[in-house]
């Protein structure tokens, strides 16, 4: 069974991991259920193009992101955001640099195999 996240995470005290490729990543809070994630992208970064079983929303924070879901592009910025059924192709890229933040049901259990547990 997956853990969940500390009930209050502060953003200066949460891990920022590198995930390469002009991407980092930082846990907002999770469990089994429901998952946020906030996301940079370093100018000219590339989200890759993949699909997982997980419904998706996206809220564009800063920054210009090229979207692609199911082969239609769309150009999102700051207060935009989009959905991804589960299954779907997805990927962006951000011309600007920016920052996302994603949100996963179920959560993401790729993205937390590697974090410590919190404390009981």
């Amino acid at each position: 069974m997956m853990s969940q996240s500390e009930h209050f995470l502060f953003g200066n005290e949460t891990e920022i991991e590198d995930i390469g490729g002009g991407l980092k990543r930082q846990m907002l809070g999770y469990n089994q259920e429901l998952m946020a994630v906030k996301i940079w992208f370093e100018k000219g970064a590339v989200g890759y193009n993949h699909a997982h079983r997980h419904s998706q929303v996206t809220y564009v924070v800063e920054g210009e992101f090229h979207f692609n879901i199911d082969g239609v592009t769309k150009i999102l910025k700051a207060g935009d955001s989009c959905f991804m059924p589960p299954f779907a192709d997805h990927g962006a890229t951000c011309p600007t640099g920016g920052i996302l933040i994603d949100t996963f049901s179920p959560a993401r259990e790729d993205f937390v195999e590697g974090l410590s547990a919190p404390a009981p």
